[in-house]
């Protein structure tokens, strides 16, 4: 959430590269956004989508030779222009943006003002520009500052700032006058970007990948200093810091839309492809086995904690089905109720934490507070060199590839798989693996035959206008009747609720009415199909229209007013197809009442704030 793109090293392109960048990470968040330009520092910034501040620099564009730019989220204070980014200080000598929550702004914010200082924002940023004027007020006007100092260098006024803020941030700064950008990382995602005769600071790579995959992975306590012919990174005691530059492996094109409407129909049709790449070097046929090769010394857990956020939970509400079938002990929790209520942890209690970004902040407390209990923590994540990923004990990567749009549809996918297969070979989920392997030898195949016939668009229509939506399902697709629900909140802003089938009874059945369309997802033609299908013919009963996702195997599409169908499949893989078809309806519903799909109100991409 919140998107930063920093540039030095472009004199005649800083503004053209900033609002490149912008428009990469526009996905982060979208209540606002500015930019600064220096060294003749020169703001601009505006409320509403990235197309407003366009159009004030359009009309009247800053000059510099390097910059900083923001796109919100909002935390503190409402979206509106006195609250965007970047903030400055009462002079307008110093610009700032962040992403995070400053914890101990309020006190700050006090202390400043006891001072006389005027603040014109309802944000936590705001103490930050104000603090480093104070501090360059320090030096300039004779008073001792920070380190006994009577003139203090800009840089030692930015560290000596950032040393007094609490709780998470990214922060990029410039002052005016001074040829460099600054900026410090403590639990809010900050790279670098290396090129050829520029250097980029983001939340995000995507927000420079078209000029440069050189990237540099800050970690938390960095200092970054940019100047035109050379940048430094520091550690927070000031020491230099030890960093490698790594290469990204996917290319600007994959980041782009490629001809589709959406960034969310696009991932949704790059999921066959998601899937080969978590499945790559997994799978062995002739052996008939299923084995992570970077889990090789990791022991089979007594117990597994599963914690994560969002669609993530629902990656571990399956994860944990399957484990309890496995006959071992498992739980899925909120990774923001684990964080501050966590479970009792045994000795050979196993963590997992999952998170699309490996930023996520709820989950990385969670991770942190079970290290600190003495537990093994594991991380599932896309994202290569995140926060979760270098301070977990060990890691699997998910591969989906970069994912822009808000929605998750192909992580999702590759969670539910990568989960598969975890457990799998952590313990022993069926006794017969050569069906499994086959299974997910076909997934990518299966997965385009729904992409290729699926009736969802239909169904869209049929049901749009409805007064809510319910999704039920049993088993391992009890988690894709959540997931299916919150895909349809998050981007038709229509009402939708997921229910364990068995639950309907138990109190929404009061909710079900004609105008109320049950989505039953039933696989296979065992004791759950059995007990779904007359969980159907309870709501069929009040007169709820119903829509199956069946593979065909039971009766369930007898009962249906509406089907849409999945390849026959192995019982684990069947959630996976059964997902596709119910992301491909909210896309389409969402996009027949004309919603902004790939940024849906109030939410954002990565949530790096608790």
């Amino acid at each position: 959430m919140c998107g930063i793109v920093s540039c030095m090293g472009r004199p005649n392109e800083t503004l053209e590269t900033l609002m490149e960048g912008l428009g990469n990470l526009e996905y982060r968040g979208y209540d606002s956004a500015g930019v600064a330009l220096g060294p003749d520092l020169e703001v601009r910034k505006r409320a509403g989508e990235l197309d407003e501040l366009r159009t004030a620099v359009s009309a009247d564009p800053p000059a510099g030779d390097f910059g900083i730019g923001h796109t919100r989220w909002s935390t503190h204070g409402p979206p509106a222009d006195r609250n965007a980014h970047p903030h400055t200080d009462e002079s307008g000598r110093v610009a700032v943006v962040h992403n995070g929550i400053i914890e101990n702004y309020q006190a700050i914010r006090d202390e400043l003002e006891a001072d006389g200082v005027t603040f014109t924002s309802e944000t936590d940023t705001e103490v930050v520009p104000h603090l480093i004027a104070r501090e360059l007020r320090r030096g300039s006007d004779g008073t001792a500052a920070a380190g006994g100092s009577s003139s203090i260098d800009p840089a030692d006024a930015f560290h000596a700032v950032v040393d007094r803020l609490e709780g998470s941030y990214a922060l990029c700064a410039t002052i005016d006058g001074h040829e460099g950008i600054f900026a410090a990382r403590q639990g809010s995602p900050l790279v670098m970007g290396v090129g050829e005769r520029a250097t980029y600071l983001a939340s995000d790579v995507p927000a420079f990948v078209e000029r440069t995959r050189d990237v540099v992975y800050l970690e938390d306590g960095q200092r970054v200093e940019l100047r035109p012919d050379r940048w430094t990174v520091r550690n927070a005691d000031r020491s230099p810091a030890e960093v490698s530059i790594e290469t990204v492996e996917y290319t600007a094109e994959a980041t782009g839309k490629s001809g589709y409407d959406h960034y969310m129909l696009k991932e949704i049709n790059e999921q066959p492809d998601a899937l080969r790449q978590c499945l790559s070097g997994r799978l062995d046929e002739l052996e008939g086995t299923i084995e992570i090769e970077e889990l090789s010394d990791l022991p089979a857990p007594g117990s597994v904690h599963l914690v994560a956020c969002g669609t993530s939970y629902h990656a571990a509400m399956y994860a944990a089905t399957l484990l309890r079938e496995a006959g071992v002990p498992a739980a899925a929790h909120l990774a923001s109720e684990y964080a501050t209520a966590p479970a009792p942890l045994a000795e050979d209690t196993l963590v997992v934490g999952i998170s699309q970004s490996g930023e996520t902040a709820d989950t990385l407390t969670a991770l942190r507070e079970a290290r600190a209990r003495g537990a093994r923590t594991l991380a599932v994540t896309n994202q290569v060199s995140s926060t979760a990923a270098r301070e977990c004990d060990d890691v699997v990567y998910i591969r989906a590839g970069p994912e822009i749009g808000v929605a998750a549809t192909k992580t999702f996918s590759s969670q539910l798989v990568a989960s598969l297969l975890l457990v799998e070979d952590l313990v022993d989920v069926v006794d017969d693996l050569d069906p499994l392997i086959e299974a997910l030898r076909d997934l990518p195949g299966a997965v385009q035959e729904v992409l290729d016939t699926t009736d969802a668009r239909e169904v869209a229509a049929e049901i749009s206008g409805s007064d809510a939506f319910f999704f039920i399902g049993r088993g391992g697709q009890f988690p894709v009747a959540l997931e299916g629900a919150l895909k349809c909140k998050e981007i038709s802003y229509e009402h939708a609720e997921g229910f364990a089938a068995g639950e309907l009874k138990h109190g929404p059945l009061a909710l079900v009415t004609s105008e109320t369309p049950v989505f039953a997802i039933v696989t296979g033609d065992g004791e759950r199909a059995r007990k779904t299908i007359s969980n159907i013919k309870e709501v069929e009963a009040r007169d709820a229209p119903v829509v199956v996702v069946t593979d065909g195997r039971s009766e369930a599409a007898r009962y249906a007013d509406l089907v849409l169908e999945i390849p026959d499949t192995h019982p684990l893989t069947a959630p996976v197809l059964a997902n596709v078809q119910l992301q491909l309806v909210s896309y389409h519903l969402a996009n027949d009442l004309g919603r902004p799909i790939d940024k849906p109100r109030n939410l954002a991409k990565s949530v790096t704030v608790e």
